[in-house]
């Protein structure tokens, strides 16, 4: 076996995902220092309360983006699962019948998206901003400008209560076992290892065996699936189903996703990494507003970190290339 250069705990912890939890631990102690309130529990409520919608669907997305593909279309598919659990409960189906039916909606528009990428060939980003579009808009002329509010309160009560004796919904109960099943196929399966490979090299995964368009297409059904799932919590959470609902939440989804250091030219990425800068973003946005900073303010700044970290990886991995250089050539000169 052949040692690795670095010790094991550099190679660890000196990473864009060690540097991002990080930052994640230092934006927390300041902001429990400085800003009042931030240590309240009803703070960490509504914080994991309004990041579980994006922490959900970014689990698939992650894995999308590391084949170097992308979903835009995951916030319309959240508002057209919201429409169908909407309608469906205003016309008196079963309202368990009618959370199924929103999941089943979002795992339609996933497989629509796979069939198009995959299938008939066409770049993922063309696809997602035309089903983007079109899922809004029938979501949109599903229902018009009217709202669906009536809901079993059961249901909105379970999906706005804590796991008992703690400030933690309960809905991270759903999210840590989504996120373990999808942490534990990336990272501890073969097919986790191709999605890597997909994302390096395709032809190159193709020729070793990975039957490429059948991986990308399952990532697809379960990126709308996962949709689906958090179109059902989001209209339970906030007791309406309209055609509106979730409106730009897949950029804050695809920034949260780059933030944690998955590229967005494929091959590289990890989930812990994706689950930090979710919550970095989220604990930002939370801190800032409790300081009474506006929303327009909170954008620009949560921009600028995204540009930040996007920028310090290109300039990270310039430096490693240098050095590397460097050395290779110090090598051959001795």
């Amino acid at each position: 076996m052949v040692p690795h250069g670095r010790p094991l705990w550099r190679r660890a912890v000196l990473t864009r995902e060690g540097a991002v939890i990080g930052m994640l631990a230092v934006v927390i102690v300041v902001a429990l220092t400085t800003v009042p309130n931030f240590d309240s529990p009803l703070t960490i409520t509504f914080l994991l309360r309004d990041v579980a919608p994006i922490l959900l669907i970014a689990l698939p997305m992650t894995l999308i983006i590391i084949t170097e593909e992308i979903d835009l279309s995951v916030a319309s598919v959240v508002a057209l699962s919201s429409v169908t659990v909407g309608i469906l409960t205003r016309d008196g189906a079963p309202f368990e019948l009618a959370m199924v039916a929103g999941v089943l909606v979002g795992a339609v528009a996933g497989t629509i998206n796979g069939f198009l990428v995959t299938v008939v060939g066409l770049p993922s980003l063309a696809v997602t901003i035309g089903s983007l579009a079109m899922f809004r808009g029938i979501s949109v002329g599903l229902l018009g400008t009217q709202a669906v509010t009536d809901f079993p309160e059961e249901w909105t009560s379970l999906a706005r209560s804590n796991i008992p004796g703690t400030p933690i919904p309960s809905i991270m109960i759903a999210f840590v076992i989504l996120a373990i099943i999808f942490g534990v196929v990336l990272h501890a399966t073969p097919f986790g290892r191709s999605l890597y490979a997909i994302g390096l090299n395709k032809e190159a995964a193709h020729f070793s065996g990975v039957n490429v368009g059948r991986t990308k297409f399952i990532l697809f059904v379960a990126s709308g699936t996962v949709s689906g799932f958090a179109g059902v919590y989001f209209t339970l959470l906030y007791g309406n189903a309209r055609g509106e609902n979730a409106t730009g939440m897949e950029l804050a989804v695809i920034a949260a996703v780059l933030l944690g250091g998955v590229s967005i030219f494929g091959g590289r990425g990890a989930l812990h990494g994706v689950i930090a800068g979710v919550l970095l973003i989220g604990t930002i946005g939370s801190a800032l507003r409790l300081a009474g900073v506006t929303a327009d303010i909170i954008n620009v700044i949560t921009g600028v970190v995204l540009v930040l970290s996007v920028v310090s990886a290109s300039f990270l991995a310039w430096f490693h290339r240098a050095r590397a250089t460097a050395r290779a050539r110090g090598e051959k000169q001795g």
